[in-house]
């Protein structure tokens, strides 16, 4: 006995609420799913709104003949289809609803959609600290219904979602991507594996007329928009109009309870579509039998979400009047009439519609959602705290007004990784170099990491001495864009110097063969002095080199200046170089100006400004090149990255 209880109560007791034949219809497949474990899941049950009411086909019937035993029934809606009777059917549910989910104490609450109803129970579970499971939230649609469902998806726990784009908006609305189930749409479940039933024509007869046959036939359904229900109402009257005058046999089922329907039930019966030949009007179709109505119509008409989700499984044309559904992801057999103003293009999309056949449109499911959600729910972990939380992006943090912070010098480490010499600086906001720290560049990758690594520790340990406060650590070199560094797919974005400027250039250090650091480096530099230098050919009169001074680009500079002509050869060639690469970059990026820095860009401004003028597009050979005044331009710029990231102020 004890046993047989205690695997009762490790049950999950699982509620389900269903409001209309809408819902039910995606609802079901899960109910079934739940009731086949009667060993893991203890399904309750919930009807209320339009299911109840007699003008809507009383369907709560169809959910008794499916065998589901109905826990609690709540008559939630008051009459009046108008919006004062939409948000009073939301009060007197949320009035009904705690007795219930009390005295059922659900672990999980399923709402579907985004309808007012759905959103009662939601607001109400919420309160009652209930965990929900929402299932098609992330959806983008027309009408009220958009804000209903993101509220709804706000009030829940968890996510079952149809589409990768309905995830991604859950995501960007700041919900917890562990909690967010892609699971597919649970009506194509059975869609997909239904609809090819032997007895169709069977069923089309019985709904239509004996005398009918498949794709010979439209099924219409249109809803009120609540925001737009006059324009809503105007479009329902057109579209009958245009479906009188395309004189083919037509099933049209009832709209909706949202506000606007008692008016479009009285265009229909001013128009007496009840009674005409070409029209059958019904209140419910069951659903299993709506799926066999849509597979095998010539078309389909209205504003239905079924027209642009459950329709596309079959590849059943549909028209999709108005704003309702607008957003929402459609497949190639959705003809959209938004602008629905008059009979002739309603009309005119019958014509191009009527008899087609599309491919079949698996976007909301590939018939697998049931097994997936199930699943879903058994890994729900119950001990977890059950206040929600969100994801929201990262900002940049407050700093507090502790008088430390107060005295502290805002500032960066700054790494400028040269040919020559590897630099690390200590900047502060204003732009003045603390400290600076140089060493020359060791030869391999590894040795190189380690000495950068070697030099930070040491400046953020004087940084603390010095009094400044390191925000973060910017290296030199880079393209920004919009005030951020691109870093690329591999973290490689701009290297610009190994751009290749001839394909039978120097080596360069990267293994390749004419980049511009091979001829426009520091190191490239000092190897031509040096090759000079061997050959006698670097010295000229007023020029001396120590015995035990290392030859570098110093020297070459110096010989140019004093008429050496193979060194004032070798720097144009630089220069030339580095020009070319600038061209490159003018081409890709078009910046509004070139700034050169260093001890050699004096040497190369002229020769750059020569190249872009001979080789840049006419669009690009007004870019301006200047030499930077600034004693440590690539430190600063490297720094100043930081300070303005970490410091921006974003409204």
């Amino acid at each position: 006995m004890e046993r047989s209880e205690k695997r009762l109560k490790q049950r999950l007791r699982v509620c389900v609420a269903t409001c209309n034949r809408a819902d039910y219809s995606k609802l079901a497949p899960i109910m079934f799913g739940i009731k086949s474990h009667p060993e893991i899941f203890d399904l309750e049950v919930v009807v209320l709104g339009s299911h109840l009411i007699d003008d809507y086909g009383n369907t709560f019937r169809m959910i008794e003949q499916d065998e589901f035993d109905i826990r609690s029934k709540l008559h939630t809606i008051v009459r009046g289809e108008d919006e004062a009777a939409m948000v009073e059917s939301v009060g007197l549910a949320l009035v009904k609803l705690p007795d219930v989910l009390q005295r059922l104490a659900p672990d999980i609450l399923l709402v579907h959609g985004d309808r007012f109803d759905a959103l009662a129970l939601a607001t109400a579970a919420a309160l009652m600290n209930i965990r929900i499971l929402h299932l098609e939230g992330g959806e983008v649609s027309g009408t009220i219904d958009d804000s209903i469902r993101h509220s709804i998806s706000k009030l829940a726990h968890y996510h079952a979602v149809c589409t990768r784009s309905a995830e991604r908006h859950l995501i960007s609305m700041c919900e917890d991507h562990s909690h967010i189930l892609l699971a597919g749409c649970p009506s194509y479940d059975k869609l997909l594996s239904a609809h090819q039933r032997d007895d169709y024509t069977d069923i089309i007869k019985s709904w239509i007329g004996d005398d009918v046959k498949e794709q010979n036939y439209i099924v219409a359904l249109q809803h009120p928009v609540t925001t737009d229900i006059q324009n809503s109402i105007k479009i329902y009257e057109l579209m009958l109009d245009a479906l009188i005058s395309f004189n083919k046999r037509t099933l049209i089922l009832f709209p909706n309870i949202d506000a606007g329907s008692k008016e479009m039930v009285r265009v229909m019966r001013r128009k007496g579509i009840e009674q005409h030949p070409n029209f059958r009007a019904v209140k419910h179709v069951p659903f299993d039998q709506f799926i066999q109505l849509v597979a095998h119509a010539g078309c389909m008409i209205g504003n239905s979400s079924c027209g642009v989700r459950e329709a596309g499984a079959f590849g059943t044309p549909v028209i999709n009047l108005g704003t309702r559904q607008t957003g929402r992801e459609t497949g190639e057999n959705v003809l959209h009439v938004r602008d629905a103003d008059t009979h002739n293009k309603i009309y005119h999309a019958l014509e191009l519609q009527f008899g087609k056949r599309y491919p079949c449109s698996k976007i909301y499911g590939d018939g697998n959602a049931v097994q997936r959600i199930l699943k879903f729910m058994q890994s729900i972990n119950l001990s977890e705290p059950l206040q929600k939380k969100f994801c929201f992006p990262a900002v940049k943090e407050c700093i507090s007004q502790d008088i430390d912070h107060i005295l502290e010098t805002q500032s960066a480490l700054a790494v400028d990784l040269g040919g020559t010499n590897l630099r690390v600086a200590i900047v502060c906001m204003k732009g003045k170099v603390v400290k600076k720290y140089t060493q020359l560049n060791p030869k391999t990758f590894e040795e190189r990491i380690e000495l950068i690594l070697t030099m930070c520790k040491q400046a953020m340990a004087d940084a603390v001495h010095l009094n400044c406060r390191i925000l973060g650590v910017g290296i030199g070199g880079g393209i920004i864009q919009h005030n951020e560094l691109i870093h690329g797919s591999t973290f490689c974005a701009a290297e610009l110097g190994h751009i290749v400027v001839s394909l039978e250039g120097p080596e360069c250090m990267c293994g390749s063969h004419g980049c511009i650091e091979a001829y426009s480096s520091g190191l490239a530099l000092q190897r031509e002095a040096k090759r000079l230098h061997d050959e006698d050919l670097l010295l000229v009169e007023g020029m001396t080199v120590n015995n035990k001074e290392q030859v570098n680009a110093i020297h070459l500079i110096n010989a140019a200046r004093l008429g050496n002509s193979k060194a004032e050869s070798i720097l144009h060639t630089a220069g030339t170089a580095l020009g070319l690469g600038i061209v490159n970059i003018l081409h890709m990026i078009n910046p509004s100006l070139v700034i050169l820095s260093g001890v050699l860009s004096e040497h190369y401004e002229n020769p750059v400004r020569q190249v872009i003028s001979q080789r840049a597009l006419l669009s690009a050979q007004g870019t301006k090149v200047m030499v930077s005044e600034l004693e440590d331009p690539a430190l600063l710029g490297a720094a100043s990255m930081v300070l303005d990231y970490t410091t921006r102020r974003t409204y």
